[in-house]
């Protein structure tokens, strides 16, 4: 099995701004997402200071992965949130429940001290799978 690179134009291409990582990664019938903040494509925070907004933009990113790899966020069968404030889970799920409605993937949340932008409340990773 060999693993692929997914690149979009949809979202901001990490080595276009130094970073090592990639978006997203193939690996068989597995796609793996790389953990999303709500960037948009030129690394700005959208909805600064609102966790729906915010919450919002990173499952559209999570989507936007997936669909350059033919996949749809039906597809995801893990997801990590990492949430500067727990206290915000509720209105997290609010915004979860609404953009994966097609699914129910196992999960887990995590409250941290800081996230890679300072501006973000939220990142997400999450992984797919090419058969659900």
């Amino acid at each position: 099995m060999q693993a692929k690179e997914i690149i979009t134009d949809e979202l901001a291409y990490p080595p276009k701004f130094g970073s090592p990582t990639a978006l997203a990664i193939e690996a068989g019938d597995f796609v793996y997402v790389s953990g999303m903040i709500a960037w948009d494509t030129e690394r700005r925070i959208v909805g600064v200071g609102d966790v729906k907004a915010q919450t919002k933009k990173v499952i559209l990113n999570i989507e936007a992965a997936l669909r350059a790899a033919n996949l749809s966020l039906k597809d995801v069968i893990k997801v990590t949130f990492y949430l500067t404030d727990i206290r915000s889970k509720d209105a997290v799920w609010e915004v979860r429940k609404e953009l994966f409605k097609d699914c129910r993937p196992a999960s887990t949340l995590v409250e941290v001290v800081h996230l890679v932008d300072p501006l973000a409340l939220l990142e997400v990773d999450a992984v797919a799978y090419r058969g659900r």
